[in-house]
């Protein structure tokens, strides 16, 4: 076993760059870090959507509904699902105007 001196100066010295250090990682590990999102899986968006499962592959297909796939399971951000939501809403016509029945 080997034991090193070093001047009380020198090794303040050093644990302050070692902490000056720590903070530069942290700094550049949060301008880094991403969002993450509460992913839904199939059956959660089915139930919440209230699509069979055959339904929601139709919308993955024809290119309604983006996913990720990690492995065999699939994913949707929320705001995707949202997004099939409003689209799918049905809009009313107000140029129609509804005339009342008259009897003649």
């Amino acid at each position: 076993m080997e034991i090193v001196t070093i001047e009380k100066r020198t090794f303040l010295y050093v644990c302050e760059r070692f902490i000056e250090f720590t903070k530069r990682i942290e700094s550049l590990c949060n301008t880094h870090v991403q969002k993450v999102e509460n992913w839904l899986d199939s059956q959660e968006v089915c139930l919440l959507l209230g699509f069979s499962k055959r339904t929601l592959q139709y919308y993955r297909s024809s290119g309604k509904l983006p996913y990720s796939q990690i492995g065999n399971k699939i994913y949707y951000k929320p705001a995707d699902i949202e997004k099939v939501i409003a689209d799918s809403k049905i809009q009313n016509q107000s140029s129609k105007q509804i005339m009342p029945y008259e009897k003649s």
